[in-house]
């Protein structure tokens, strides 16, 4: 079942093309997006090809500042491979990976070479997530706290959502018969 709901996905650019909600950030974001040679190396030792199945949402702000750099270290590293659901058209899926009681994305679960789930990450990075949560961040009015995390990613990059999808696809590896 999840080998053709992987199949059935749209590919990074094909979803960045399609994109209505913040097109043109979609765009800007995913151009400039980009992979750490560090990051592309710890894939490529990868015992195994893994495939990551998002769920997202073209108007998600979280979605937009992590998952293009998540597309360009698939892009990168030939372990890896990419595609992207839209969450409100795969209800099953997004029920099966809440944060507590909400569906919140992005979701990205990774798959094995059977299309096996090993696990998932998300909505974001877990240093932010925490921040987000705190009680200073739920003082702040609503558009003080976006403006927070905006700069957050801004700041990041990228970097922590590799970092982290990366130890989940480390952890859950089976290393290569000697």
């Amino acid at each position: 079942m999840l080998k053709e709901r992987y199949e059935s996905g749209l590919t990074m650019e094909a979803f960045v093309a399609g994109a209505q909600a913040n097109a043109d950030l979609w765009r800007s974001i995913y151009r400039r997006a980009m992979a750490p040679e560090e990051m592309v190396a710890r894939a490529a030792e990868l015992p195994a090809p893994r495939h990551l199945l998002v769920l997202l949402e073209d108007w998600c702000g979280d979605a937009v500042n992590t998952i293009p750099a998540l597309a360009r270290l698939a892009e990168a590293a030939p372990q890896l491979d990419l595609r992207v659901l839209p969450r409100d058209q795969n209800p099953d899926l997004m029920d099966a990976h809440l944060t507590g009681t909400s569906r919140s994305i992005p979701v990205v679960i990774a798959l094995d070479e059977a299309y096996a789930e090993l696990g998932w990450w998300g909505p974001r990075p877990s240093e932010l997530q925490a921040w987000v949560a705190s009680p200073e961040a739920q003082r702040l009015p609503k558009e003080d706290r976006y403006r927070e995390v905006r700069r957050w990613y801004a700041r990041d990059r990228g970097r922590t959502t590799l970092s982290e999808v990366l130890d989940l696809l480390e952890r859950t590896a089976v290393p290569r018969a000697a």
